[in-house]
């Protein structure tokens, strides 16, 4: 076969499919002219999801007759003169390929003015110019597709349903108006007004426009700045948190990307206030030298490449990891009116407390013994924290439950707890307020209160979190010694799985770990470093398996992280398991001194609060 030169009709058309994807993409394409011509006010009007109809309105600097002829061809830019002005680029729009290819594809009026002289009415169907007529001198372009993918009715076939395509348009010109604060936006569908920003450059307004009041009022501003990247914008408590990626808004220099490691270091910000599986609300923006970012690397121009994005993503990190260590991010309960149940099926609160099955003194040392041998594992433990698991006495200052004890001292430990009560008053360093147990619910979630309100706490989520703060500060002091065993741990893998080990070898000795043939997909290891949690080895051992694979490196901080996780879990006090008030105080007292007391290491909550006044909404007392 020949090789052949593509006709310009075709090419063009092939073109458009990079760029013109869906109608969204036109609407992106045509709002970022728009932007490049120094608008101050973008209306875009769509009908039928723009498949029947795009018109987008602006009044920025519009073109000359000229200008808005040559516009149409393949590759015209007004934005890059040479090769040295890809690696500045400071606008939105530089290839020249949008409106080329969206005309390929549509049926194209154009009407544009830079109101000092008559303006241009250009109108094109399938790439052709079929009509150049004179027009009025309002100064801006007005752009209109219609019938769009008239010619390539394949690709309709690969268009969703009109709220489907309706969707991803209004995402699209979200997205423009949290980038571009500083600029009126307006979209209108079917003659319907759908979205409306005031351009005064209030970005928390617009976030109160896309995702609602209530959202806006839980973000928490966030800014920092270093010699290579300014950083600002507004994130949300983790509450507010979602089942998609979708939420969170990259901003670089103006321009919605997606980058999978920066989202990575946004949700790795909130660290263990999210639950598995939930992501953050987040629009950020970063500032940087244009020659820092390449912006040359997809058709739609989404995704972009970082000169330093290990120092990018570390700056973003701890930003969001400071300004959360600021807050107060006890969740709110505020009770929505519903139509009133039968009786028989409304739900009543019962508060339990003094049970005679609180913990015991015997299981207490039993399980600070397994504790003990689970953390230490050698005899280079840490000597302070191994006379603080020996010494009963001590128990306290170690998270867990206070002890239980006999009648005969319950009044000189209720005179202390008092006193307790009274220093808790007098601190101030702590990021939640005292909280005084008043008893239980089904032996699982704490009901406390003070002047504030009442809070109900999940002991188990609780417990959970002081003691993966214990164990995580416990193991990575650990030093990396190794552990021989005394019956070796045998593994099966894959053949890939196999390879990657061979391969990787070394890097796994660096880290303590020697994988023995025995067979042709099966290993021994004979050792293990010996912060390894006792019970944990070998799912230790397969996550560092599986993070060569995904990865082809190892994370040690991550592992000694989740191994403090796993641990945390595994010895904390469960549901259905019945307090008494002492152990309720102490527990709560203990909550307080953590770290982030918001949330369990799996981003689950752990306090939730009811304010007085949601308390008298509830009985009717206020209206």
């Amino acid at each position: 076969m020949h090789i052949v030169q593509m006709p310009e009709q075709l090419a063009n058309k092939i073109a458009a499919g990079e760029v013109v994807e869906r109608p969204a993409s036109v609407v992106k394409e045509l709002v970022e002219n728009s932007i490049d011509a120094k608008s101050t006010e973008i209306k875009i009007e769509i009908e039928e999801a723009g498949l029947r109809k795009i018109k987008v309105i602006d009044n920025g600097t519009g073109m000359e007759d000229d200008d808005a002829e040559i516009a149409f061809a393949r590759h015209a830019t007004s934005k890059v003169r040479n090769e040295k002005d890809l690696f500045h680029v400071r606008t939105l729009g530089f290839r020249g390929e949008a409106l080329a290819s969206i005309a390929a594809v549509s049926q194209l009026t154009v009407k544009t003015s830079t109101g000092k002289h008559a303006g241009t009415i250009l109108k094109l169907e399938g790439g052709k110019l079929i009509e150049c007529d004179k027009g009025d001198a309002r100064q801006g372009t007005e752009i209109t597709v219609a019938a769009l993918f008239f010619n390539t009715p394949a690709r309709l076939k690969y268009m969703k349903t009109i709220h489907t395509e309706l969707g991803h348009i209004s995402d699209v010109v979200n997205r423009m108006a949290l980038s571009h604060p500083q600029i009126r936006f307006e979209l209108i569908h079917n003659d319907k007004p759908m979205f409306k920003s005031t351009g005064r450059g209030d970005i928390i307004q617009i976030i109160a426009e896309i995702y609602g009041v209530s959202v806006a009022k839980k973000m928490i501003p966030v800014s920092y700045e270093t010699l290579d990247f300014s950083i600002s914008g507004y994130i949300a408590k983790p509450e507010v948190a979602r089942a998609s990626r979708n939420y969170i808004s990259s901003i670089i220099n103006g321009r919605y990307i997606k980058n999978i490691p920066l989202n990575k270091a946004i949700t790795n910000g909130y660290h263990t206030l999210l639950p598995i599986g939930r992501y953050p609300l987040v629009v950020l923006h970063v500032k940087m030298d244009p020659i820092l970012v390449d912006v040359n690397v997809h058709p739609a121009k989404l995704e972009v490449r970082f000169s330093k994005d290990k120092e990018l993503y570390q700056a973003v990190e701890e930003t969001i990891r400071e300004a959360l260590r600021k807050q107060t991010l006890i969740p709110e309960v505020t009770r929505k009116e519903k139509k009133e149940r039968p009786l028989s099926t409304q739900h009543t609160f019962s508060f339990e407390f003094n049970r005679d099955n609180s913990v015991s003194a015997t299981q207490d040392k039993q399980q600070m013994k397994d504790e003990k041998d689970i953390v230490k594992n050698t005899d280079t433990y840490i000597t302070a924290q191994n006379q603080a698991l020996e010494s009963i006495e001590d128990y306290q200052s170690i998270p867990d439950i206070t002890l239980t004890t006999s009648d005969s001292e319950d009044n000189e430990n209720q005179k202390e707890s008092s006193n307790e009560q009274q220093e808790l008053d007098n601190q101030s360093t702590e990021r939640i307020p005292p909280m005084y147990p008043i008893g239980q619910h089904h032996g699982t979630y704490i009901m406390a209160e003070n002047e504030n309100g009442l809070y109900m706490i999940d002991q188990h989520a609780a417990q959970e979190r002081i003691k993966y703060e214990f164990f995580r500060d416990v193991i990575g002091e650990v030093a990396n010694e190794l552990q021989d065993l005394l019956i070796p741990i045998t593994f099966d893998f894959s053949k890939q799985e196999a390879l990657l080990i061979d391969q990787h070898q070394e890097q796994l000795k660096e880290v303590g770990l020697f994988f023995e043939h025995f067979g042709q997909q099966t290993y021994i290891v004979r050792s293990h470093p010996q912060w390894f949690p006792k019970g944990f080895e070998e799912e230790i051992i397969r996550e560092m398996i599986e993070q060569i694979i995904e990865e082809e490196k190892i994370n040690i901080a991550k592992l000694r992280e989740d191994a403090a996780i796993l641990m945390s879990c595994k010895r904390s006090i469960k549901a259905n398991h019945y307090l008494n008030k002492d152990d309720m105080f102490h527990l709560l007292e203990d909550l307080r001194k953590s770290t982030d007391p918001f949330t369990c290491p799996h981003g689950r909550p752990i306090i939730i609060h009811f304010s007085g006044y949601d308390l008298e909404k509830m009985f009717k007392r206020v209206m």
